[in-house]
Protein backbone atom coordinates (compact mmCIF):
# COMPACT_ATOMS: atom_id res chain seq x y z
CA UNK A 1 0.00 0.00 0.00
CA UNK A 2 1.34 3.48 -0.83
CA UNK A 3 1.21 6.28 1.62
CA UNK A 4 -1.55 8.11 1.82
CA UNK A 5 -0.08 11.96 1.32
CA UNK A 6 -1.34 15.10 0.31
CA UNK A 7 -3.32 15.47 -2.90
CA UNK A 8 -0.85 16.17 -6.16
CA UNK A 9 -1.83 19.69 -7.22
CA UNK A 10 -2.64 19.71 -10.63
CA UNK A 11 0.27 17.22 -11.53
CA UNK A 12 3.13 19.93 -10.32
CA UNK A 13 5.63 19.44 -7.71
CA UNK A 14 5.28 21.11 -4.78
CA UNK A 15 8.52 24.21 -4.71
CA UNK A 16 9.36 27.20 -2.39
CA UNK A 17 9.25 30.72 -4.65
CA UNK A 18 11.77 33.35 -3.83
CA UNK A 19 9.67 35.91 -2.89
CA UNK A 20 7.87 33.62 0.20
CA UNK A 21 11.42 32.58 1.44
CA UNK A 22 12.49 36.14 1.64
CA UNK A 23 9.49 37.31 3.39
CA UNK A 24 10.02 34.21 5.69
CA UNK A 25 13.62 35.54 6.35
CA UNK A 26 12.64 38.80 6.63
CA UNK A 27 10.02 37.99 9.37
CA UNK A 28 12.95 35.94 11.13
CA UNK A 29 15.11 38.67 11.37
CA UNK A 30 12.39 41.15 12.91
CA UNK A 31 11.42 38.61 15.45
CA UNK A 32 15.28 38.32 16.16
CA UNK A 33 15.91 42.17 16.68
CA UNK A 34 12.34 42.46 18.38
CA UNK A 35 13.69 39.95 20.75
CA UNK A 36 17.05 41.85 21.01
CA UNK A 37 15.60 45.50 21.62
CA UNK A 38 13.52 43.61 24.42
CA UNK A 39 16.47 42.30 26.02
CA UNK A 40 18.32 45.63 25.98
CA UNK A 41 15.05 47.45 27.23
CA UNK A 42 15.08 44.69 30.40
CA UNK A 43 18.16 45.41 30.95
CA UNK A 44 18.43 49.23 30.51
CA UNK A 45 14.95 49.34 32.93
CA UNK A 46 16.99 47.29 35.69
CA UNK A 47 19.94 49.80 35.62
CA UNK A 48 17.53 52.71 35.79
CA UNK A 49 16.28 51.22 39.03
CA UNK A 50 19.94 50.55 40.41
CA UNK A 51 20.67 54.00 39.50
CA UNK A 52 17.54 55.34 41.66
CA UNK A 53 18.08 53.23 44.32
CA UNK A 54 21.62 54.97 44.67
CA UNK A 55 19.32 58.42 44.24
CA UNK A 56 17.61 57.48 47.17
CA UNK A 57 20.26 56.30 49.45
CA UNK A 58 22.06 59.64 48.67
CA UNK A 59 19.47 61.72 49.75
CA UNK A 60 18.45 60.33 52.59
CA UNK A 61 22.40 60.20 53.52
CA UNK A 62 22.10 63.78 52.99
CA UNK A 63 18.90 64.20 55.03
CA UNK A 64 20.66 62.17 57.97
CA UNK A 65 23.27 64.39 57.66
CA UNK A 66 21.67 67.51 57.77
CA UNK A 67 19.58 66.59 60.90
CA UNK A 68 22.54 65.21 62.76
CA UNK A 69 23.58 68.95 62.59
CA UNK A 70 20.91 70.02 63.67
CA UNK A 71 20.11 68.12 66.73
CA UNK A 72 24.09 67.51 67.72
CA UNK A 73 23.91 71.46 69.91
CA UNK A 74 20.73 70.54 71.24
CA UNK A 75 22.32 67.21 72.51
CA UNK A 76 25.34 69.16 73.74
CA UNK A 77 23.00 71.66 75.82
CA UNK A 78 21.17 69.03 77.51
CA UNK A 79 23.01 68.08 80.85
Amino acid sequence: MAEQGPPPRYGFEPFDCAPALRLEAHERVSDLQVKAMQERLDRLDAAIERLERRLWLAVYGVVAAILVQAFSPILAALP
